[in-house]
């Protein structure tokens, strides 16, 4: 085989291996001859073209910003509609307040004035039972000369017959010194045997005549012996009152 041949299928190999990294580097070498080129200002331009895309985004915000003014409108609408509902509310609950409250003041009221009516009903009960005791239980007077004089009056009042205390009281001091069993033998009754007895010295047919019903028959009971002798004293002189002796 010839010298020659073998250099040149030597050459032919390397080239054939080396081409592409041989490309590669020339590339490389060139792209750093064109960056070395570039002028300063270069830097500025790159960044720009770098921020291009920046700016498209900071571009691309503009419809949320539009969007975000269009929601604001709705709720500050709605916030004044919940301030309006919550106004309601509010006047709502103030008048049911207001309302509770009357209705608490009327209950209260008629509480007060039922329990007037109760205290009125209670207190005329109260009376008419007292009138009841005091019509079943008949007045007590005491067992003397005062006591028979009142108790004569009462039964005198029922029946119209006249005649105050003072007047039977003096009367009676007069005829028997308030004596109701006194009898007088010496006159001129005694002498036609009827003599005069009692407190307030009555004869026994005068006695019968103007006795008061609901009165004892005894005539030396006290208090018949009065309101007979009053009773006549009345149809007589007017009152016992105006009698000032022997009768």
């Amino acid at each position: 085989m010839s010298k020659n041949f073998l250099t040149r299928g030597h050459s032919l190999a390397l080239n054939r291996h080396h081409k592409i990294a041989a490309a590669g580097v020339a590339a490389l070498g060139a792209a750093a001859i064109g960056f070395s080129a570039v002028p300063s200002n270069a830097s500025t331009s790159t960044t720009s073209e770098v921020a291009a895309p920046t700016a498209k985004v900071a571009y691309s915000t503009e419809p949320i910003k539009g969007v975000t003014a269009g929601i604001t409108g709705p709720a500050a609408g709605a916030d004044l509609k919940i301030e309006k509902i919550d106004a309601k509310f509010e006047a709502e609950r103030e008048a049911a307040a207001q309302a509770a409250a009357e209705r608490k003041a009327a209950a209260a009221a008629a509480k007060e004035k039922a329990e007037e009516a109760r205290r009125a009903e209670e207190a005329a009960s109260r009376a008419a039972e007292r009138a009841e005791v005091q019509k079943a239980a008949p007045k007590t007077y005491g067992n003397n000369l005062d006591g028979w004089i009142r108790e004569a009056m009462s039964i005198m009042k029922k029946h119209g017959i006249p005649g105050s205390y003072e007047g039977i009281h003096r009367n009676i001091i007069r005829e028997s010194s308030g004596n109701p069993h006194a009898i007088n033998l010496w006159d001129i009754n005694a002498r036609n045997g009827i003599p005069s007895k009692g407190l307030l010295q009555v004869i026994p047919p005068t006695f019968e005549a103007y006795h008061v019903p609901g009165t004892s028959k005894n005539i030396y009971d006290p208090v018949a012996n009065i309101t007979a002798a009053c009773n006549y004293a009345a149809d007589r002189y007017g009152s016992m009152d105006n009698v000032y002796s022997a009768y």
